[in-house]
């Protein structure tokens, strides 16, 4: 919890009475490997800060080699289906573990009571939602504007812990090849 105090304080100051009243909401959750944090087709109840590990959202298919990559959040990250926490409605995607994962996390309807009652409430909620609607925003504009070869490149210079950390498989949907394409990406540019 420390962690995610440190992380809030790097923004902006929060007081000890705002601190306790929203940090009384929030659960400590530990994940093994590949584990399931929101599942297809539920409604997300929960915003999360990492403090450690990596974490995938993706699209569930019955073939999972056809499943659909499309975020990856690490430690000192937010992680939410935000569509559903927001809406109320059942998620699309799923969201899983990559490595053994410890996460914060606070609830739809405490995260309510904390708006109503705080400054610190409206400044985290603003803050991870800015932050996942930037990822989501710079992801399209990637898709739309880059190729292949340079969504890779681009990826490996941001974060080159992804690269050594998350199965190609997972790095290959990501971008929006094929793993044997990746592979040619891969090849071509060594």
């Amino acid at each position: 919890m420390n962690t995610f105090r440190s992380y809030v304080e790097k923004i902006a100051e929060v007081s000890d009475t705002d601190w306790e009243l929203f940090s009384a909401g929030l659960e400590k959750r530990i994940f093994k490997k590949n584990s399931p944090i929101h599942l297809f087709g539920q409604i997300e109840n929960y915003i999360s800060f990492i403090e450690q590990g990596i974490v995938r959202l993706f699209i569930p298919k019955e073939d999972p080699e056809k499943e659909i990559t499309f975020g990856f959040s690490f430690g000192g990250e937010f992680i939410s289906a935000y569509d559903s926490f927001l809406t109320r409605t059942p998620s699309l995607y799923q969201v899983e573990t990559l490595t053994d994962t410890t996460i914060w996390s606070i609830s739809y309807a405490h995260l309510q009571e904390v708006y109503n009652h705080t400054k610190i409430g409206n400044m985290i909620g603003r803050l991870s939602s800015e932050r996942l609607f930037l990822i989501k925003s710079k992801r399209e504009q990637s898709l739309l504007n880059e190729t292949a070869t340079e969504r890779y490149l681009n990826l490996f210079k941001e974060r080159p812990k992804l690269i050594k950390e998350i199965p190609l498989k997972y790095i290959a949907s990501y971008i929006g090849v094929t793993p044997q394409a990746l592979s040619r990406i891969r090849k071509k540019i060594s």
